[in-house]
């Protein structure tokens, strides 16, 4: 098939996926096999090359990702898509006039007790109204259309979910191919329930708010989880992600006129205001939330921030500390709600713990930043600044 490119996310597979590409260039001659290789910490990208595939090598990110990086090496046309140590004909899977075919094992492989599948079949069928058999199946086929549709794809193993709900939710044609195939199973053992539960945790993420961060991949928004501290920022920040416009700053917003942004500068000093019932108080919220939002550029920038900074005000520390590990490692993005709310909780913290000069030299402090936010990058200023620039990495893929 012409214009055909075959993709295969792999992590850790040199004793499989040297066949996988074999038997992938022998059904698809003519068709360009990519393997995205999910930083493998074995022989699985040499394998690969030997094997006649070409080699994206990532950081080691998660299946979503490296589908979505990689995705962008591949040509126009159709794609297919392949799990590592899959064994079978995909062919079928191209025969079709679907823009999205999926492939609907004919023998169950191993698996648990079918929760994670039943699962993502619900989600599937809430968010788009498709009745799907496998969705959380790794073989599929996409349309010039559905690629459009669905990438860049969902981070982690809630990729495929999102996949067929995106698709679904554009009118796209999908049909689900039943398949002699096999692969390697997971068993009902300690290793096995550990990945289901992840496969379960990611595909609940995937179908929520997205957002694309500094990489261009697709993330799941997550700042709503600190709701249960500070719900009304949490919430204003929120409607800032789901409906803002391109306007950055709060200059940029107070030009654009009266968008969720500008609506955003006004509420969150009011609800200051009307928490500490003073003014110097709404500036401390006002000022820590928009400077926290303004260092949201790069993964867990905010969250350290917050955390160096949350013992000497007596913040809350602990939903922070759970956050960090997915925003360090790219599966989800705090986004405004998040990083507003992480603010706001520094603000109603140093309300209490500062008084008279200490408070007006907090506000001096933050007002300083956050005019120097407004008319250079904090970004390129903590990434020429060697010590800050060594904090801001610590603990990324």
């Amino acid at each position: 098939m012409a214009d055909l490119t075959v993709l295969v996310a792999a992590r850790d597979e040199e004793g499989s996926i040297g066949r996988a590409v074999a038997a992938l260039r022998a059904a698809f001659p003519d068709a360009d096999v990519l393997v995205a290789d999910d930083g493998s910490r074995d022989r699985t990208a040499p394998v690969a090359e030997e094997a006649g595939a070409r080699v994206i090598r990532l950081p080691r990110l998660g299946k979503g990702q490296a589908l979505a990086l990689a995705e962008r090496e591949a040509g126009p046309g159709t794609l297919l898509l392949c799990d590592a140590d899959l064994e079978g004909d995909l062919a079928p899977l191209v025969e079709t006039d679907a823009d999205l075919t999926v492939a609907a094992f004919r023998e169950r492989q191993g698996g648990g007790f079918g929760i994670a599948k039943r699962a993502a079949r619900a989600l599937v069928r809430a968010c788009s109204g498709f009745e799907a058999r496998e969705p959380l199946s790794g073989q599929r086929s996409l349309s010039p259309a559905a690629r459009a549709a669905c990438f860049p794809t969902a981070p982690g193993f809630g990729c495929e979910v999102r996949m067929t709900i995106d698709a679904a939710r554009e009118g796209l044609e999908i049909e689900e191919v039943e398949l002699p195939l096999s692969h390697r199973p997971t068993g009902r053992d300690a290793r096995g329930f550990a990945h289901r539960a992840r496969q379960l945790l990611d595909a609940l993420l995937a179908c929520g708010p997205l957002a694309e961060n500094h990489r261009g991949l697709r993330l799941p928004l997550v700042g709503w989880v600190f709701a249960t501290r500070e719900p009304v920022v949490t919430a204003i920040g929120l409607a800032d992600d789901l409906v803002a416009g391109p306007a950055r700053g709060i200059r940029g917003h107070l030009r654009a006129g009266m968008t969720t942004g500008t609506l955003k500068a006004l509420a969150i000093p009011l609800y200051g205001l009307a928490r500490t019932r003073s003014l110097s108080g709404a500036l401390l919220v006002a000022l820590s939330a928009n400077f926290l939002n303004q260092l949201d550029t790069r993964p867990g920038r905010t969250l350290k921030a917050y955390l160096a900074v949350a013992p000497l005000v007596g913040a809350p520390f602990v939903p922070a500390v759970l956050i960090a590990p997915y925003d360090l490692r790219e599966m989800a993005m705090l986004g405004d709600a998040g990083s507003n709310a992480l603010g706001a909780m520094l603000g109603l913290s140093s309300v209490d713990r500062f008084t008279g000069r200490g408070r007006k030299l907090a506000i001096a402090a933050l007002a300083g930043l956050n005019l120097l936010g407004e008319t250079r990058s904090l970004g390129e200023l903590i990434e020429r600044t060697p010590w800050l620039s060594r904090f801001d990495q610590m603990g990324r893929v």
